[in-house]
């Protein structure tokens, strides 16, 4: 089955939006793995947690795509509610560098990897996906993780695939217009403070979408399902070679979840 890229290449550039700059504290923690299940499911997105936060603090992160999903292409496929009275497949199977490193065992990694250094923190972390062999969950799933929980904010994890020549950077993407108060400042102010820790973490912003590092989107079902501040970010284009190459290195992939997990503290402020 060919791999389909995260994003289109359509998006809507930001306008009206306060970007204020922020302060990011170090954040080297260790990866760690979580147990995985056995066989697939799209039906029951599983969540792991440390002990009982001690700031009172819970975070979603959403590890985009799944290892499964290639192989399972009707459960995929499947139309689900993709908000603003849209539908959309059910999940997809994501991108990959041109030597084959795929987007969803970044996303997997990195999430791990983010979620380490939060739990130390005493933030609570829940996860959409705990294994990556499984299939979806699908995207409307994915958004009730994060509603039914009422986090502090919700963090999906993603690589992106653009084609185009010279594509390279990261972006942050947030519902807009919004559809609820969670989706305006809240969501917004995660989107900027999480483009900022990128940035400070020496992260280039995107030269093919968005304005400035983020960009509004209307087209994204995550974000528009969501009643909690919740942000998509594209940590870089995996088909372009030099950031393929960071992507691919578990020392690249401790950079972005150092950067993420820093940026994510500075927004809960712990």
């Amino acid at each position: 089955m060919v791999l389909a890229g995260c994003q289109a290449s359509g998006g809507s550039a930001v306008t009206g939006v306060s970007v204020p700059q922020v302060s990011i504290p170090s954040s080297a923690t260790p990866s760690t793995q979580v147990a995985t299940s056995g066989s697939p499911s799209t039906t029951a997105p599983a969540t792991t947690s440390s002990t009982a936060a001690a700031s009172g603090k819970v975070v979603v992160l959403d590890a985009g795509h799944n290892g499964g999903n290639a192989s399972h292409v009707a459960e995929i496929n499947k139309l689900v509610p993709a908000g603003r009275g849209e539908t959309k497949p059910c999940n997809t199977t994501g991108t990959s560098t041109n030597a084959g490193y795929t987007e969803h065992a970044f996303t997997f990694d990195v999430a791990q990897r983010v979620g380490a250094a939060l739990t130390a923190k005493g933030v609570k972390v829940v996860y959409t996906r705990t294994n990556d062999t499984g299939v979806g969950p699908c995207v409307d799933k994915r958004a009730a993780v994060g509603n039914a929980a009422n986090v502090s904010a919700v963090v999906s994890i993603h690589g992106d695939g653009s084609t185009s020549a010279g594509a390279h950077g990261f972006h942050v993407a947030y519902s807009s217009p919004p559809l609820n108060a969670q989706q305006g400042e809240p969501s917004t102010s995660l989107a900027t403070t999480l483009r900022d820790g990128m940035r400070s973490a020496g992260f280039t912003s995107a030269n093919y979408i968005g304005q400035d590092g983020l960009s509004a989107r209307s087209d994204l079902a995550g974000l528009n399902l969501s009643t909690r501040p919740a942000a998509l970010i594209e940590c870089g284009n995996m088909r372009n070679a030099s950031e393929a190459a960071e992507m691919s290195s578990a020392e690249g992939r401790q950079h972005y979840a150092s950067a993420i997990a820093a940026a994510i503290e500075a927004y809960l402020k712990v």
